[in-house]
């Protein structure tokens, strides 16, 4: 019962935030999937396969599902590509939309945004781009990294667009702004926010509603900040990279991967690298925040993480190829267990269970979420694709889909037809 009241709730918290039919990790950009009655274990080879297709080219992002197609991006050349396929794995289309970044690690990382018939992305070069659902045609398009002269990391532009109340948010740093709203449906800027003199890392920004009050919720390169999303006031930045930290790669403290998470008036904020991991108590006013506590064990790569019955679970960093997997409790910041499995990966959430997807070698876990150990259920490997597996995974009607590389799989987690 408690797992169809959070089903409920996920699907309310959409509705609430804009409608949006698909966006970054699922609705709200929590990581949880609504979908009811999965399997709770897999045979030994895994789940049935039921497709894959290697034609949505180079990419790190996961797929965007829509009434008829799932989109993804995908980069060739120099040039990034919208892909759209139908259920069955059948490529309908492919337009370009934008340039990929030019030096390291230059394969797309914007996951779709879908939202009232439209497709937004953001390309590797900071080009915001509207784009029809159906066609894939063009409706619009802002050269947003110039036009807001905006101050990158070695990375590049790395952002999937937030929508709010028929606003684009995108987060291009450096002198002039921190973060912009455009138009939905013109491209047209609407307001943007103060500098804070920060360059934009590779965070995907959240939006919250705290005590009533909407607030736009992300991590620039040494900043956490929240921003009004009706006028883009600065309503109070946090020195993240001034935390004591036990980082001794001074060049990569600035690297910030995953979106924060929000509860209760508190939010968790994390990056790898030996930096800690933060817990920020918004004041009641949503002017102010404060420090609750620190943890050095659960310092995320680029996974991502979730919250389930009071605890978080992810994955740490050793190194840029290594990591654990990790649980701490969200009120005190304990570390409850920290254990080996594979390597570290993304991590999603569906039906009471827990979804492990390592970036290394490509292996899929079904685990029950355990504050006191690591339960792993199921396991199997998938054995497509080339590059690390960083595409975080998503589950859709029943079916679990995995990015490596050129390649997208279906896997039917349902036991359905």
């Amino acid at each position: 019962m408690k797992y169809l009241i959070l089903s409920l709730l996920l699907v309310l918290s959409s509705l609430c935030h804009a409608q949006i039919t698909s966006e970054w990790r699922g609705p709200a950009r929590e990581g949880k999937y609504p979908d009811q009655g999965l399997l709770t274990e897999w045979p030994a080879g895994g789940p049935e396969k039921l497709w894959s297709v290697d034609v949505v080219l180079k990419g790190y992002s996961s797929p965007a599902m829509g009434e008829k197609y799932i989109y993804v991006t995908g980069r060739e050349d120099t040039i990034e590509y919208l892909t759209a396929l139908d259920y069955s794995g059948t490529l309908i289309w492919q337009v370009p939309f934008g340039l990929a970044w030019n030096k390291s690690y230059p394969e797309t990382r914007t996951t779709p945004t879908l939202y009232q018939g439209k497709v937004y992305v953001i390309s590797g070069q900071g080009e915001v781009v509207c784009l029809d659902e159906q066609t894939g045609e063009k409706i619009w398009y802002q050269d947003g990294f110039n036009l807001f002269s905006s101050k990158t990391n070695i990375y590049g532009p790395s952002e999937s667009a937030l929508i709010v109340d028929d606003k684009v948010i995108y987060s291009p740093g450096g002198p002039e702004t921190s973060l912009v709203a455009l138009d939905c449906h013109t491209g047209e800027l609407i307001w943007k926010s103060a500098s804070i003199n920060d360059r934009s890392a590779y965070v995907n920004p959240i939006l919250v509603n705290h005590n009533g009050r909407d607030m736009i919720c992300t991590i620039l390169s040494n900043h956490a900040l929240g921003v009004d999303p009706a006028n883009g006031k600065i309503l109070w930045k946090f020195d993240y990279i001034g935390l004591p930290t036990d980082q001794t790669n001074g060049g990569m403290i600035i690297t910030n991967c995953n979106s924060p998470l929000y509860k209760n008036g508190e939010l968790f904020i994390n990056k790898g690298y030996d930096h800690p991991s933060a817990m920020l108590k918004i004041h009641p006013a949503g002017d102010q925040v404060e420090l609750k506590w620190m943890n050095k064990d659960l310092d995320t790569h680029m996974g991502g993480y979730v919250l389930v019955d009071g605890y978080l679970y992810g994955s740490n960093w050793i190194n840029n190829g290594m990591g654990n997997w990790v649980c701490i409790d969200w009120e005190t910041g304990t570390t409850q267990w920290e254990e080996t499995w594979q390597n570290k990966g993304s991590i999603i959430f569906a039906d009471g269970l827990l979804y492990l997807f390592e970036e290394k070698r490509g292996n899929v876990a079904l685990v029950k979420p355990n504050p006191k150990k690591l339960e792993i259920i199921s396991s199997f490997r998938i054995n497509e694709g080339t590059g690390p597996h960083w595409a975080h995974p998503v589950i859709h009607h029943g079916r679990l889909y995995l990015r490596h590389g050129k390649v997208l799989l279906s896997y039917n987690i349902s036991g359905r037809e």
